[in-house]
């Protein structure tokens, strides 16, 4: 079904793949992970013909997907035979609603329109997307997007489905049907999935076998529960331990949080606060207080209002209602607040890695040439601070964009959802390097969807759903479950993820 023989690519003068050889049988689920930058979103485009058609690189080797060799054929035919679902789901969406965007392939195959609307209800369905066809996919959240995007490509049906990090920025809930449908797919319509990931808990054991790349290269490969049980291959790659079982809900894995002393004064404070854009409330009636030093963390389904809250946190948004105070007065983006969005390509915009990091900085007469290199060896960048973001992987554009934000040393700094594209051994080194900070005063607000990553860093989590926040705790440290309990043992022995 795939066969790759010998493959280089190089963009510009900087190598990415080197003599890669893999063949993927019909009907096989092939599982890709592997350290932030190694290779494998490069990998997914050549197999859908992205590479070399619509990006500039310099392809050597011979890759067959489907019987068609992507370097002859053109995208048009080959997306007749193989799909992809790309990291950044907005770079693939362009439609005014839902219903439209998931029809655009089916329609432009030619089939009957009645078919086409059987295709995309079944494809809205597997997603978890029924309801959403009058919406714009402009205005939903990232992992409502991300669905949308999978959606998409589903209702094509191709013989080759390949994914690029799909489970990134969605809920547990999300994660696992998007993994159920792909099971289902593979086991009985008989489609070949390549999926590239680094959130291993589930996808490892629908996986019939586990490829690990390195620095451009296929290092490992074989049976996924073989090789993830390598405790030294975790660890040399990278690569997290998988939960015994499905992730406990947030309900249960919060304890209530110690009274805070009275009379502290909050950092940032939220007073009845609504929020949202044009027409459409996302929060309704939400109070909040964050303290100095504080690392707080917001979880909660898809679409419950959390990238709303960040926006309106760092100042970037206006509330409808209520009011906003930090320190007393009003937040200035930059100056007391800075956050990490979702997709980094959205502030990434310096002519170099290094030069991004230090824009900021400058701008505000605080750099500092110590500081600065030592936030570069931090995201693992220094060797690469005279590369254009624009180049990088998107895992090494988000460690850029976190080093810029990081570089500005706010009083409050948030990151909305900084696992995108990340290994372990990357996401905890930055991470590490960011409690250090908090522990010097700095307030960190951390939201994401990681379970283990909230259970290692977060001292209090809110729990959003709706637009409003619906429990508060902290993660409670003697779980109750075997899941927990193993959460909990990467919580005290880190170097078991």
């Amino acid at each position: 079904m795939i066969d790759v023989r010998e493959l280089s690519v190089r963009y510009g003068s900087v190598p990415v793949l080197n003599e890669i050889t893999l063949h993927v049988p019909a009907g096989q689920f092939l599982l890709i992970t592997g350290p932030s930058g190694c290779g494998k979103s490069t990998l997914a485009r050549v197999l859908a013909g992205l590479i070399p058609h619509a990006i500039a690189a310099e392809l050597s080797g011979a890759v067959t997907v489907d019987g068609q060799d992507t370097r002859e054929e053109d995208i048009a035919c080959l997306a007749r035979h193989v799909g992809i679902v790309l990291q950044n789901p907005a770079s693939q969406l362009f439609h005014l609603t839902v219903a439209e965007e998931v029809a655009f392939g089916p329609r432009n195959l030619g089939l009957p329109e009645d078919d086409v609307q059987k295709r995309v209800a079944w494809a809205l369905g597997a997603t978890g997307l029924t309801g959403f066809e009058a919406r714009r996919p402009a205005a939903l959240s990232g992992g409502e997007q991300q669905r949308v995007a999978i959606a998409a490509v589903l209702a094509m049906q191709p013989r080759v489905l390949v994914l690029d990090e799909p489970t990134a920025s969605l809920d547990e809930e999300g994660a696992r049907a998007v993994l159920g449908t792909l099971q289902t797919l593979n086991r009985d319509l008989g489609m070949t999935i390549v999926l590239v990931e680094h959130r291993l808990a589930s996808a490892h054991s629908l996986a019939h076998r586990l490829v690990i790349m390195d620095q451009g290269r296929i290092v490992r490969q074989g049976a996924p529960q073989m090789l993830l049980e390598d405790r030294a291959l975790r660890e040399e790659f990278g690569l997290r331990r998988p939960l015994a079982g499905p992730a406990a809900p947030w309900k249960s894995l919060l304890a209530p949080s110690p009274e805070r002393t009275a009379g502290a004064e909050p950092l940032l404070a939220l007073e009845g606060v609504a929020a949202g854009y044009g027409r459409q409330t996302v929060l309704h009636d939400l109070s909040l207080s964050l303290y100095r030093g504080e690392f707080a963390a917001v979880v909660g389904p898809n679409g419950a209002g959390k990238t709303t809250l960040a926006l309106l946190c760092a100042g970037l948004l206006k509330p409808m209602a209520g009011r906003v105070r930090f320190a007393g007065g009003r937040p200035r983006p930059g100056r007391d607040v800075t956050l990490l969005f979702q997709n980094p390509a959205e502030q990434l915009f310096a002519d170099s890695v290094g030069q991004e990091v230090a824009f900021g900085p400058h701008n505000f007469r605080r750099f500092d040439p110590d500081f600065h290199g030592e936030i570069l060896a931090q995201a693992d960048l220094a060797h690469l601070q005279e590369r254009c973001p624009n180049c990088l992987s998107v895992g090494q554009q988000q460690r850029t964009a976190l080093a810029a934000c990081v570089a500005l040393r706010p009083g409050l700094l948030i990151l909305d959802e900084p696992t995108l594209g990340q290994d372990w051994t990357h996401l905890q080194q930055l991470m590490d390097f960011v409690r250090r900070l908090n522990r010097q005063g700095t307030t960190i607000l951390l939201i994401s969807h990681d379970y283990k990553l909230i259970y290692r860093y977060a001292q209090r989590v809110l729990l959003l759903d709706g637009g409003r926040i619906v429990l508060e705790g902290r993660p409670r440290r003697q779980p109750a479950t075997s899941v927990q309990e193993e959460v909990s043992q990467c919580v005290s022995q880190p170097a078991n993820w």
